[in-house]
Order: C-alpha cells, then structure tokens, then sequence
C-alpha cells in the first residue's frame, strides 16, 4: 500500500546506530513514504505493544487481569472516540454494517490478546512474552499471507520465510 503522506526527518533519527554525521549534526534530510512508512509505522506500533503490555500487566496487579483488559479497551476506544470525533479519522462509519461478519471478530480477538499479554508478562516477563507474541504473529501472518483468507491477497511462502521463521523461533528459545 502507498501512503500519501510525506514526512521529513532528519537521518540520524531514522538510522542511529549507522553513526552517520556530517560535523557535529548531520543536516540530510530523508523523505520517508511508501514502504519506509509502513516500516517505521510498525516499529512505532512494537515499542508501543511492548511498553503497553508493561502498563497493562501493572494496571492488571491492581484490578485483576480481566478488569485491566476491561479499563484498557475504554480507555482505548474513549480515545479512538475522540480522534473520530475531531474529524481526524479518514473512514466513513456509516458503512460499518456493510464489513463482513468475520471483520467484527477483530474485537474479541483484540480482548484475547490484551487479556494474553496481561496474564503472560507477570510470569515469563516482558522481553520473553513479547518475542512469544512476535513468533505467534509471525506464524499466523505466514499462513494469512500464504492462503490469502479474509479476501487478502496472497503472498506465496519461500522457504526462506520458513528458515526466517526457524530462526525466529530458535532466538525464542535462546531467551527462555
């Protein structure tokens, strides 16, 4: 997917551990669309889940794990709401009842990972609940790709995904 939006940031944010300066401050600009976004969009979005899991498992020590899973998803959706409201959203809700009734299980499917990461993170801790996350993701990813369910396109499976994952899966490991 292409995204229209064009942001300018300077390079040393985008690349830090590349160590590139030029002088005391490197002045390069890098215009970050297309799939540059979407990378750094779900970056963002992975330092986000871990951080928030972290908050979760907090909240959840205090009310109990299906309390939190409760007070996250209305203060998420009182957020949403408001963004929604402020005319930020680009959608049309008027077609809501026009998605298929499998699109409407990303609701329940959002209460069991909530409710997953609370319950894991105070037992196995954060770094190892979060690469379990990721291999899970991944592995489901894979086979949605693969077999194109939920009317997505299909994107064929390599073996090198498959040795990616093996991988994947072995640096799990390494960590328990």
């Amino acid at each position: 997917m292409y995204f229209n939006i064009r942001i300018k940031l300077p390079l040393y944010l985008i690349l830090p551990s590349a160590r590139i300066y030029l002088g005391q401050y490197f002045k390069g600009v890098v215009e970050i669309t297309g799939t540059w976004f979407a990378m750094l969009t779900a970056m963002i979005a992975g330092i986000s889940m871990a951080v928030q899991g972290s908050l979760n498992a907090v909240l959840g020590k205090y009310t109990g794990q299906m309390e939190a899973t409760f007070v996250v998803h209305i203060i998420g959706s009182t957020a949403v709401g408001i963004i929604i409201l402020f005319g930020l959203g680009k959608g049309d809700l008027s077609n809501v009842l026009k998605a298929p009734w499998y699109a409407y299980l990303g609701g329940i499917l959002s209460v069991v990972i909530i409710y997953g990461v609370i319950a894991s993170i105070p037992k196995v801790g954060v770094s190892l609940a979060t690469t379990a996350i990721i291999v899970g993701q991944v592995s489901m990813a894979l086979l949605i790709d693969h077999f194109g369910f939920f009317g997505l396109d299909k994107v064929a499976f390599t073996w090198t995904k498959f040795f990616g994952l093996v991988a994947l899966a072995l640096g799990a490991k390494l960590m328990l």
